[in-house]
């Protein structure tokens, strides 16, 4: 394993993913207070950015497959600032729709970064790889939410789109300066004139793959419902009658526990656990982990509970889970599809996210709980495919890796 790159790109996502979470607190309290949105619709704000992303994701794996991961990891930051820009000046809630619509088209950074990953580590040692990403996103989701929450109650709701502009930007600078490509020239001239791309045959015929892709689809539909609803949550049941500035802050604050409990995970769990469970049964204990988190939000409504037990059962149970699955779905096709398929997997996740949050702001509207309710249960429900992934034969390791 190359760790001076792998600590680079830890550095990039890890930039990329604080600048992203600084708005998490914000941006549907902002489309409530100053665009008059219901909450049907700013949850929408969420699936518009992420069904960007289900359609542009295949597009930008595969094309990192034949031109190189580094351009288009560049490109996709790049149109990730411009974004932020469009969020800090919007005069209408379009320009934020539109806004979230680009940073979606452009949003293959942790598609490709992943696909880096993969490139630089051997099989073995993958899964722990593709956990620098979560511990990445749980330091990001640490000091991001807090961040947010902070700058809007000090410096005005529109502060974190320009200091996420601002660390992105960083991330574009670090990748430019400092990253190396992982293919060799010879790999991508070989890729652009004899690799395929993702058919659908590779999918319907591939077990392994498609209970991947159902269990990434599932969860991500579950995580969406609550992730595009906690910030209503919050100043509805959580922080019911205090002022707007104590509950974007403790939003914010009760949203870096789910980073503490990424970062611990990444950090002491998952190594030992992968070597001792397997990838498999680690999909199987963190959906159990992640129902348990989503479901007692039903019943907790203190954020001295929430946020102890609730979000770090969600976020150990979300570092356990992700990182595997994404790991099987790696092995489950030849080296050159390897971009590709994490591709499918995004837009498959991505199209859980879609779906989640437009119906999260509906189940809202009937009750705060209900999109957890619904998403606890959803959760519970995948433990089938979760154990039928289990019994599936293990896919062959590709040679070379």
């Amino acid at each position: 394993m190359d760790r001076r790159r792998l600590i680079v790109i830890f550095l990039i996502v890890f930039v990329n993913f604080l600048g992203g979470t600084i708005v998490l607190p914000i941006l549907p309290l902002y489309a409530q207070r100053h665009f008059n949105a219901p909450p049907e619709l700013i949850t929408l704000l969420n699936s518009s950015f992420f069904l960007a992303q289900f359609l542009a994701g295949p597009i930008l794996g595969r094309w990192s497959d034949k031109y190189g991961r580094v351009p288009l990891l560049i490109i996709s930051q790049i149109g990730t600032v411009i974004s932020f820009i469009m969020l800090g000046t919007a005069g209408s809630l379009t320009m934020l729709f539109a806004a979230r619509i680009l940073d979606g088209i452009t949003g293959g950074n942790v598609i490709v970064a992943q696909a880096y990953i993969t490139d630089v580590t051997p099989r073995d040692q993958r899964t722990r790889a593709l956990g620098l990403i979560f511990m990445a996103f749980g330091l990001g989701f640490i000091f991001g939410p807090g961040l947010g929450g902070t700058l809007a109650a000090f410096f005005g709701e529109t502060a974190p789109f320009y200091v996420g502009a601002a660390v992105t930007s960083i991330t574009v600078l670090l990748s430019w300066l400092v990253l190396k490509e992982s293919l060799t020239p010879e790999e991508r001239a070989a890729r652009r004139a004899h690799g395929r791309s993702m058919t659908p045959a590779d999918v319907t015929g591939n077990l392994p793959l498609l209970l991947v892709l159902v269990i990434g689809f599932a969860a991500q539909f579950s995580f969406s419902m609550f992730q595009s609803t906690f910030a209503l949550f919050g100043e509805a049941v959580l922080f019911t009658g205090r002022s707007a500035q104590e509950t974007n802050l403790g939003v914010g604050l009760l949203l870096s526990g789910i980073g503490i409990g990424q970062f611990f995970t990444q950090l002491f769990l998952i190594q030992r656990l992968v070597k001792r469970l397997g990838e498999a049964n680690l999909v199987l204990l963190g959906d159990v982990l992640r129902a348990f988190g989503v479901l007692t939000l039903t019943v907790f409504t203190s954020p001295w509970l929430v946020g102890p037990v609730s979000l770090i059962a969600f976020a150990v149970g979300s570092g356990l889970m992700m990182p595997s699955l994404q790991s099987l779905a790696t092995v489950t096709v030849h080296d050159e599809l390897r971009g590709g398929v994490l591709g499918v997997y995004q837009s498959a996740t991505s199209l859980g996210v879609i779906l989640g949050s437009a119906l999260g702001g509906i189940l809202f509207k009937l009750a705060p709980t209900t999109p957890f309710l619904v998403g606890g249960l959803l959760f519970i429900l995948i433990l089938l495919p979760a154990a039928l992934l289990r019994r599936s034969p293990a896919p062959a390791v590709v040679a070379g890796d």
